[in-house]
This record gives C-alpha cells, sequence and structure tokens, in this order.
C-alpha cells in the first residue's frame, strides 16, 4: 500500500473526525456537517481549512437552538474514489450534510453517494453546472456559482470587448470540461470563434509554456483558462513572461478568485477581468461580515465566494433543520432539502436568495475588474464593479438544464 504526506493527512483528519463520532453515536440530538475539500493541494487557498473555519463560524453564530452541531474536516486530494469513500464513511458514521466539495469530478462522485444514502450534499467549491442538470439529485443544492454562470458573465463580456478567437486550455476533468463546453457556446452564439483547445493532467501540471506556445501559434485574440487555484496564477504568470500580454492577447480567467488576485499582485492581475458572486467590498453589509471573520482565517485572508458560500450554506442548512425539528432532519435527506428550498435563503454574506427546483441558489453574479497598483487604497483592496448581473439572468433557465427534478 503506498502511502503518500497527502494521503496520511487525509487518512489521519478523516480518523480523527470520525473518533468522536462513534463515541457520540447515541447523541441523537447532534446534527454533524463534514466540511470535504483539498486541503493541500493546487485548490487549498480557495476553500481548504478556511472553508472548514467559515462552517465552523456558521455554527457557532446559529447558536444552541434545541440541539448541538459538529463540524469536521477533510482533504480529498482532488480524487473522486477519496471523496466518495469519505462521504460514505462519513454518512454511516453519523454525518447529516456533506458540504464544500471542490473539483468538479470529486463533487459528482459524492453527490452520487448522497443520492445513494439520502442525505444532504450542499456543493459550494465544484463548478460543474451538471449539478443541477443531467446529474441533479433531490438531496443536492449548488451555492454561490457554476460554469454556466461563469461562462455567460466573464466569457460574455470578453467577446463584448472584441475578442472574438479563442483558444481554450483546460484542466483535463469534469469541471475544466465543462467550463469549456459552456464557454465555448457563449463565443459562438455571440458570433465568435474556437480556434482550438488543449488538455492537461490535472493535479500534475505546473509549467503551461507548451499550452501556451499553442494558443500563441493558432493567433487567438482570447486565451481562455478553464482552470482555478494555482494553475490559474501559474498560466497568468507564464503568460507575462512570454509576452502574449504585451503583444495584445487577452487573457480570460474564468475562474478567479481574490486569493488568486492576493498572490498574483496588482502588477501582475491589473486589467483581468473576473466573475464572482461575493466580494467583502461589495457593500457594508459584506464588510461588517468580512471584517467579522477575517481574525479567523488562515493569513488572514478575506473570504471569497466558496468560503462565504461554506458560511451560507451552513446557516440555511441549520435553519431548516431547527424549523423541520432534528429527528425529521436526520430521517429524510430529500426532506429537509425541500424544506430548504421553501424557505428564503438570507444572510449576511449574500443577502436575500432562493433554492430553485433544480437545487441551484439563486443570488446576482458581478462581474470584476483587477484595479492597477494605483487604484488601490489599501490591503484587499483589489477589484473595481463593472457589472451586475440579476439572478433572474445570471444562471442557466431552467428549461435549458436537463434536470429530471424539474415539472414544467
Amino acid at each position: 500500500m503506498n502511502l503518500n504526506r497527502r494521503s496520511l493527512f487525509a487518512a489521519g483528519t478523516a480518523a480523527a473526525a470520525i473518533a468522536p463520532l462513534s463515541r457520540a453515536r447515541a447523541q441523537a440530538n447532534t446534527i454533524r456537517i463534514g466540511v470535504m475539500n483539498d486541503q493541500s493541494g493546487p485548490y487549498r487557498d480557495i476553500g481548504g481549512p478556511n472553508g472548514v473555519t467559515m462552517a465552523q463560524i456558521a455554527a457557532q453564530e446559529f447558536g444552541n437552538r434545541g440541539f448541538t452541531v459538529e463540524v469536521i474536516g477533510a482533504d480529498h486530494q482532488n480524487k473522486p474514489d477519496v471523496g466518495a469513500n469519505l462521504a460514505r464513511q462519513w454518512f454511516d458514521q453519523g454525518v447529516d450534510m456533506v458540504l464544500d466539495v471542490p473539483t468538479s469530478s470529486v463533487g459528482l462522485a459524492v453527490n452520487q453517494v448522497a443520492r445513494e444514502k439520502n442525505k444532504v450534499y450542499i456543493n459550494v467549491g465544484a463548478a460543474t453546472a451538471d449539478l443541477t442538470g443531467p446529474q441533479c439529485s433531490p438531496v443536492t443544492a449548488h451555492w454561490v456559482y457554476d460554469t454556466y454562470m461563469l461562462a455567460k458573465s466573464t466569457g460574455g463580456a470578453m467577446v463584448r470587448a472584441g475578442g472574438k478567437k479563442w483558444f481554450f486550455i483546460t484542466a483535463d476533468y469534469a469541471f475544466g470540461h465543462a467550463l469549456e463546453r459552456d464557454t465555448s457556446n457563449f463565443v459562438r452564439a455571440a458570433g465568435g470563434t474556437v480556434a482550438g483547445a488543449v488538455r492537461y493532467p490535472f493535479p500534475a501540471t505546473t509549467d503551461f509554456s507548451s499550452f501556451l506556445l499553442q494558443a500563441q501559434a493558432s493567433r487567438a485574440e482570447v486565451i481562455g483558462l478553464c482552470n482555478a487555484g494555482q494553475d490559474t496564477i501559474n498560466s497568468i504568470k507564464q503568460a507575462a513572461e512570454f509576452g502574449l500580454t504585451r503583444r495584445g492577447v487577452k487573457i480570460a480567467a474564468l475562474l478567479m478568485f481574490i486569493a488568486d488576485v492576493h498572490a498574483l499582485g496588482l502588477e501582475q492581475g491589473q486589467g483581468l477581468v473576473m466573475t464572482e458572486s461575493f466580494y467583502w467590498d461589495l457593500n457594508d453589509r459584506t464588510r461588517a461580515f468580512s471584517r467579522r471573520v477575517q481574525p479567523r482565517l488562515n493569513n488572514r485572508q478575506m473570504p471569497n465566494m466558496v468560503t462565504a458560500g461554506n458560511y451560507s450554506a451552513t446557516l440555511h442548512f441549520l435553519k431548516a433543520v431547527a424549523d423541520m425539528g432534528v429527528p425529521a432532519a436526520k430521517a429524510s435527506g430529500v426532506e429537509i432539502m425541500n424544506r430548504m428550498k421553501a424557505m428564503p435563503v438570507e444572510d449576511e454574506a449574500f443577502g436575500q436568495g432562493t433554492l430553485r427546483q433544480d437545487g441551484r441558489m439563486m443570488i446576482p453574479s458581478y462581474l470584476w475588474e483587477v484595479k492597477k497598483p494605483s487604484e488601490s487604497t489599501g490591503p484587499w483592496d483589489y477589484l473595481k464593479l463593472l457589472q451586475t448581473t440579476p439572478a433572474d439572468e445570471a444562471w442557466r433557465p431552467l428549461s435549458e438544464g436537463g434536470c429530471p427534478l424539474v415539472r414544467s
């Protein structure tokens, strides 16, 4: 049996999480939430430990309303088999809801286990819109963003700005494929063309030079990055090293987070456009929320849409548990998800929203541009708002998703 450092970390975390569950099995009045994400790989700074912390903050702020709440976390290593096995173990040991699960291939695998076990799964970190399309489930909700929303907002903005000829550099798994597919559809619908695409091994790639050279050779006006986290950062840095942006080639970072901008710095990031459904400096509500939680986050990061989404999703789930009672909530994931859909979503991070029939969380999306260094007034002041897309326009229409739960 070949155990590397990441395997040992995940196994140790899972074991530590399961042990208290076994001892507390008799505590029928405890709701257990398992936050599963990338704790040590390329998506660590998107969610990782901060994603677990944000769920814990939500549980603490929810308070004791006749039941207790436990939040645990583990590393799925970006591997579908690890994620599926961990979800099955958690559910068998008494976890009532699995949360976050970035990496779409892992998210889709966990989705199947949650359906099988009739337990709630709230996806926050995975982007594939298939979770509210062909793979939608009566126990699954999809919070804060997806590939359709990203493609429509960021991809659409780049085409309107004159970027008609595209080349895609794509992470070779479900997320990258879905983002390339959805963005290609918007590009072609707007009269643009796709000059080509290359798919790279995930998560084993750090050198993107050969892919960038292929993109350059295609004479594309826009290089669409269908990746995230450290892969996006490396791609942008290496594109700058090759002088692509100086030659007029536009970089479309189709999924980018404020942590990525922080890592790049404004000198390299300025002018990039990105889409998020949450930004700490959006309004007075988000500023107060972010400043309250920031001291508890690793490296004093500001929350992004994934970590804020973990807070929001945890809070809404617990409100539904309180509304229907712990025994009923534990008995059926379908029933508690139905209750969540029937209740309005409201919190300090996202304001008001609703859960649609297919499990889609309906909130506005925002198109941002990374500021020039001279425009920033201080730490984490990185983005300026270009466009707001209302909730009823930001997401794929119900009639187009192919979700079998949708009744006409």
